[in-house]
């Protein structure tokens, strides 16, 4: 009978340093999302403009329209901006100037760097793009406004950037399938370069993607507006790829696509104070496309407000994929009727043909939402849709609340395993299982036990 009692205490002692293992793995993962935490930039200050007339306080003016520019919205503007800028980018302290009241046609032009210290660009008017696809110079078929390699440069303004993309829009395979499939021009790019500051500008109608920051490290963006129709395809908002260092503040994006879009090589991405709606909502990816590598690490939402939105925050990649996404954090977000508000999705197909079933994918884990509420058109507020090869682990989920007022909302999980805290609504117990496929209904409070995790993540690229 003793040696049965102390058998007994043996087997308590394992069970209770197991769960003792499994809590502070809970608590060590929590610890690591709450490092990850967006800072408030500084404020730019709008630098002294000179007068028209030239030089003031060691700043000096280069306007456009001293280059001949009509800023008529008709004439071809091309050239006196690039003039200008030879003159801007080779003078210290110089501030490339795009007066207000104007409109100025430019068509696709890179503005080469490096330039001389402390370079503004101030947009104040109007810069158009031409409305003719069958115009636009095969040589720069991505590229409108391209800028590459900077440093240390303010762009700023109250100024707007028009991509006169409804004849683009026309022409996509998306909106008529009998059209091919083609790539189009990004309105804004800034490209390999550090240090970079934009501020205030407003980007709309873009031919496709809207702004991108592409392997670039140390970008600010704040107050930003970006604007194009809903039903205009392939138009995301601010695009970030192969970047690191970027902070996305105080913008108001609604477009056809993505507000935000997320791709490979990026790191270290804060956003604060977002506005989404109408588009697809924030997204990691796609990842993983034609069996390509996709990785992504510690990007933080805090606070946004998502609008009649197709999707709320979306992990998406494709199958064939590798790579991973993890450490990634979630706060604070409202939703107003928004489609799969919260969705990671390792099976996405955006194809006209169907997809091939692929067994590697991207690695996803390290994944928190927290304080997230609103309403949702789906019934399936939460998905997770993961690889059965290589599933999705560490999700954890605190304060949700989500409602529809058509349907009784429900959370959907394949191949997902993570655990939940607080209130979460509707109920996620099916990351705690180890079943394939399961779909949780209702109300779950915290939890009294808590099972492991792994530290997986899935992505893919767009």
């Amino acid at each position: 009978m003793d040696r049965l009692f102390i058998l007994f205490l043996n087997l308590l002692m394992v069970v209770h340093a197991a769960a003792n293992k499994i809590e502070y793995g809970k608590f060590s993962i929590l610890e690591e999302f709450e490092s990850l935490h967006v800072e408030e930039e500084n404020e730019v200050e709008d630098p002294d403009i000179p007068s028209w007339a030239g030089q003031r306080d060691g700043k000096v003016l280069v306007n456009v329209d001293s280059f001949g520019a009509a800023g008529d919205g008709i004439s071809d503007d091309t050239q006196a901006f690039l003039k200008a800028w030879a003159m801007a980018c080779a003078t210290p302290k110089a501030v490339f100037l795009v007066p207000p009241g104007r409109r100025y046609l430019v068509n696709a032009t890179r503005f080469n760097g490096p330039c001389s210290d402390k370079l503004v660009i101030q947009i104040d008017g109007t810069i158009v793009a031409p409305n003719e696809p069958s115009n636009w110079d095969p040589k720069s078929a991505r590229i409108w406004l391209d800028f590459y390699k900077l440093n240390g440069v303010l762009f700023q303004g109250n100024g707007i950037i028009d991509g006169s993309g409804s004849k683009w829009w026309a022409a996509s395979c998306k909106k008529n399938k009998t059209n091919p499939c083609r790539g189009a021009p990004t309105a804004l790019t800034i490209d390999s370069s550090s240090s970079i500051k934009v501020k205030g500008l407003t980007i709309q109608n873009s031919q496709q993607m809207h702004f991108v920051i592409s392997r670039s490290d140390s970008v600010q963006v704040s107050g930003v507006l970006v604007s194009a129709p809903g039903d205009s395809p392939n138009t995301d908002g601010i695009h970030i790829t192969e970047s690191t260092n970027v902070v996305l503040q105080d913008c108001k994006i609604g477009t056809g696509d993505d507000c935000v879009s997320i791709v490979n090589a990026s790191s270290n991405i804060k956003m604060k104070r977002i506005f989404c709606g109408p588009g697809h909502g924030i997204s990691i990816g796609s990842l993983g496309k034609d069996n390509s590598t996709g990785i992504v690490t510690k990007v933080v939402l805090d606070t946004a407000f998502l609008r009649e939105t197709t999707n709320g925050l979306r992990i998406k990649t494709w199958q064939g994929g590798s790579g991973y996404v993890r450490a990634v954090r979630f706060d604070n977000v409202r939703m107003e009727n928004v489609a799969n508000p919260i969705i990671i999705d390792q099976f996405y197909c955006d194809s006209p043909t169907t997809c091939q079933i692929q067994t590697s994918a991207v690695k996803i884990s390290q994944i928190m939402y927290r304080n997230i509420t609103g309403t949702t058109k789906s019934e399936q507020a939460m998905k997770f849709a993961c690889s059965d090869t290589v599933p999705c682990s560490d999700i954890v989920l605190s304060n949700i609340n989500l409602e529809s007022e058509d349907v009784t909302v429900e959370t959907y999980c394949h191949s997902a395993e993570g655990f939940g805290y607080g209130v979460v609504h509707p109920s996620a117990d099916c990351l705690s299982s180890q079943d394939k496929d399961l779909i949780s209904i209702g109300w779950a409070q915290e939890a009294a036990t808590v099972r492991p995790i792994d530290e997986h993540i899935v992505h893919t690229e767009l």
